[in-house]
Order: structure tokens, then C-alpha cells, then sequence
């Protein structure tokens, strides 16, 4: 008699906590529907649950976050890049502390002991009462640049997953693979491992409604932002091996609203916009306006943070970063919290004379475009990339010279220059990648840079 196994997934909600109740609600429904049908059923999560773009999840690290998790009653939990990146070493090896749910996770170590964090076990054994036997990897994205710079060592999948199915050869029926490693690397490992049943993906936010299947290999995806939910079905035969699969995704919009679910949304941000606001940090004599396509005062002063924080003369910021206001009086988080939605960190980059010229040519060229552009992804919360503007610099359109403070580039001297790690990922500054020397200030966010410096310039006033 064959045995039915389903996998409820989620990925990628990113604190969009709007969404939740519905979500929290059909998992439970379904979990209880599917066993009274006598069928085995996992719950999972992919990772990038915690964004700290909502207030609350700013205010607790992620703890808030892990507390609505602990709601479902999860199977199994892999971790994305918001929470590995998104966190402090520290933070990150907090996070789990309260969690009821087991963390899967095998190709990120840390970098000091070169172990597995304690958080994590590198995989699961599920065995049902059938006695079919369901091995559970998962991986996170490796971003070989970023994670040395918050205490882990990243790894790749391709030389993870070999060693791992020789550790357990033979001792499961069942292989799935948790993945935040995107549709293209999900493909790659259908392609070349077809003994793994099922792959779950996430991280680049793909939809594969009623799934696909790759070399024998059934690939799921539900998405972005809690928007989906994922079901997987597994058919398992006598032998324990699965003989049909099935994927389908519901979407949350079309999944009922309770009376509560208003209120408890809102409670979510408000709660966490009070406990930012507790903590004021400056008291600014003056407004100051932001101003997306010109430049502003409030601009020149995110210069002065982060030419300040990284040690430099030279800096360029675009106008589109900033939300809203710098209001005059008490400054509190929650304000620069609205103000910087961005989880953004400032670089440093060291440049020959003729290499700065480069640079600063590269976005003169691409500054009309910029100027209203809308960038997605990569971390951007803005609407629009906005005016450049510089400190220290300044370029003369006619005779295509650059003036570094206010004197001609030396073309063979070394210059610094700060900007933000945003500026490395989009593709129309060339020559920080070709020629840069970048160090990455990765201790803090934007939105922390310019708070630390507002601190010291207008410290609070009693």
C-alpha cells in the first residue's frame, strides 16, 4: 500500500508580517486536513523570514521573528542571507535560542573555531510511520565577499553535497534539499544530482507554480514576501521510494481574513516602532529635507557620516536613499529607521588619480539616467536611485576635468573614497570591481553610520 508524504514550504517572507496570519493559519489547517488523511507531513521554511526593514524585527534582531515561526510548529528552518548577513555574528547566534523547531544548515561555519554553529545541525533525519526514511539538506547562499566579514566561513554546495551523500549513503529513502541558493543553482543540481527527489527553492524570490521537474528531479518555489505557499506531495511505494510528486502553490491573497487579522498586523509595527523610539540618540538643531532628483543638505550630511565613519575625504551618496525628513529636536531610531530602510554598509575604495577620474567620468556619464531610475532588488529600499553627489570632488562637465578638493587629480597619486557596498552590486560603476581596492566596513548599517555621527555632532539635549 503506497504512503502519501506532504511538505508544506515557505521562503523569503522578509518580515512582511501582513501576510502572516493567513499563512499561520492555512499551515495549521493543512496540517491537520493532510494527517487526517493519514498522510506524513514536514513544514518548512527556506530563509530570509527576518528583514530588518519592518520596525520589529529591527528592534528585537530577529527575535520577534523567530517567535512567530514558533507559532507553526516547523519541521525544519534554513537560514538566507538577511539573517546570516542581516545580523551580527552575535545576533545571529542568539537567534534560535527560543526556537522549537530544529535549524538545518550545512555549508556556513565559523570562521574562528572553523565548526558548525550550535544553532544548526547539517541535516535531518525524518523517519515516518511507514518507516520511510526522509533526509532533509539545506544551504544557504555563499557569499564568499561578505560572510568572512561577519565571522563565517560560506561553502559551496557543489563541494558540500557530494561529501555529505557519502556521510549518509544508505540511511535515507527520501532526499530533500532545502535551497536559498536560487533557480539557477537549483537547476544545476537537478541536472547533475537526479538522487535527490525533491529541491525547495528560494533566495531569488522565483514562482514555479505547480513546480517542475528536471532530470526526475521535482524543483518547488512559493515566491516572495509570504505571498504563496508551497505543498509538495510524495507518493512513496513499498520500497520507500518515491514513486509520484506533485507541487502547487496557493496564493495568500485568496486565503480568508479574519476580523483579528487587522489589528495584530498592526500591532507588529506599531510595538516595534515604540521600542525604536525609546532610544533617542541626537537632538538636530534644525530640519533637514531630502530631496531625490537635486541635491541637499540632508545628503551632504550622510556624507559627512560616512566620510567620517570610513576615514576619507571623498565620498558620493545618492539622494535616493533618503525616505523622509531629519526633523528638528530629538532623533530616535525609529526615525533613522525610516529614514535608512537600507541594510547597506559603507566601503571604502583606494584608487590611483586616473582610476578616480575613471570613476567619476563612469557616473557623470550615467547621472541623468540615475537621476530617476528605479532600482529593484540588491537590497535597495528607495524608490529611486536619485541625484549623485560628492564631497570632496567635483568634475567640469566642459574640459572633462576633475578637481579633488578643489585642486586638479595627480593622476599617479593614491586618493580614497567612501561609498556604499550598494554601489560595488549595480553594473554602472565599472572601475570600483576593475580597479578598486574596496575594503567593506561591515560593523555597520547606513542608517547606524549616520546615527553615530549625529551623536557626536548634536548630542542630546537634556
Amino acid at each position: 500500500m503506497s504512503e502519501q508524504i506532504t511538505i508544506l514550504h515557505t521562503n523569503d517572507n522578509h518580515s512582511h508580517f501582513e501576510n502572516w496570519p493567513r499563512i499561520r493559519r492555512y499551515l495549521a489547517d493543512q496540517r491537520q486536513f493532510q494527517q487526517a488523511a493519514g498522510h506524513t507531513v514536514l513544514t518548512v521554511d527556506l530563509g530570509d523570514a527576518v528583514d530588518r526593514a519592518h520596525p520589529l524585527s529591527e528592534a528585537t534582531r530577529g527575535q520577534a521573528n523567530v517567535q512567530l515561526l514558533n507559532q507553526v510548529g516547523y519541521d525544519a528552518v534554513t537560514i538566507g542571507n538577511n539573517e546570516g548577513l542581516g545580523l551580527t555574528h552575535a545576533e545571529l547566534d542568539q537567534l534560535y535560542t527560543h526556537a522549537n523547531f530544529d535549524v538545518v544548515l550545512d555549508n556556513l561555519t565559523d570562521a574562528k573555531s572553523g565548526k558548525q554553529p550550535d544553532w544548526a545541525e547539517p541535516a535531518k533525519l525524518v523517519t515516518t510511520p511507514a518507516g520511510t526514511r526522509i533526509l532533509l539538506f539545506a544551504f544557504t547562499a555563499p557569499f564568499t565577499l561578505t560572510y568572512p566579514l561577519n565571522g563565517w566561513t560560506p561553502a559551496s554546495v557543489k563541494d558540500r553535497l557530494p561529501q555529505l551523500l557519502a556521510q549518509y549513503a544508505g540511511q535515507y529513502d527520501v532526499l530533500v534539499v532545502m535551497s536559498h541558493l536560487g533557480i539557477n543553482v537549483d537547476r544545476w543540481l537537478a541536472k547533475h544530482y537526479p538522487m535527490i527527489d525533491v529541491i525547495i527553492g528560494s533566495h531569488t524570490h522565483h514562482l514555479l507554480v505547480n513546480g517542475e521537474v528536471d532530470h526526475g528531479v521535482l524543483v518547488a518555489a512559493a515566491g516572495k514576501y509570504g505571498e504563496y505557499v508551497g505543498q509538495i506531495t510524495l507518493t512513496i511505494d513499498d520500497d520507500h521510494h518515491v514513486s509520484q510528486s506533485r507541487a502547487e502553490t496557493v496564493e495568500t491573497a485568496t486565503l480568508p481574513v479574519m476580523a483579528t487579522d487587522a489589528a495584530e498586523i498592526s500591532s507588529w509595527q506599531q510595538r516595534g516602532e515604540q521600542l525604536l523610539a525609546q532610544r533617542v540618540i541626537a537632538t538636530v538643531p534644525q530640519q533637514l529635507q531630502p530631496h531625490w532628483h537635486h541635491k541637499s543638505e540632508l545628503t551632504a550630511l550622510g556624507l559627512k557620516a560616512i566620510t567620517s565613519y570610513a576615514g576619507t575625504d571623498l565620498g558620493m551618496l545618492n539622494g535616493g536613499l533618503f525616505m523622509r525628513d531629519l526633523p528638528a529636536g530629538d532623533i530616535d531610531l525609529n526615525i533613522l529607521h525610516t529614514m535608512l530602510p537600507h541594510a547597506m554598509h559603507v566601503i571604502r575604495v583606494t584608487l590611483t588619480g586616473q582610476e578616480l577620474w575613471r570613476l567619476i567620468y563612469e557616473m557623470e556619464l550615467v547621472r541623468p539616467f540615475l537621476n530617476k531610475y528605479q532600482i529593484h532588488g540588491m537590497c535597495f529600499r528607495g524608490r529611486v536611485f536619485g541625484v549623485i553627489q560628492y564631497q570632496g570632488v567635483r568634475w567640469q562637465p566642459a574640459t572633462h576635468t576633475l578637481l579633488v578638493n578643489d585642486a586638479p587629480v595627480n593622476l599617479k597619486a593614491t586618493y580614497q573614497i567612501a561609498l556604499l557596498d550598494h554601489d560595488l552590486f549595480i553594473p554602472f560603476f565599472p572601475t570600483l570591481n576593475i580597479s578598486g581596492k574596496t575594503d567593506i566596513l561591515f560593523e555597520a548599517l547606513l542608517r547606524t553610520v549616520v546615527g553615530d555621527y549625529l551623536a557626536t555632532q548634536y548630542p542630546i539635549q537634556g
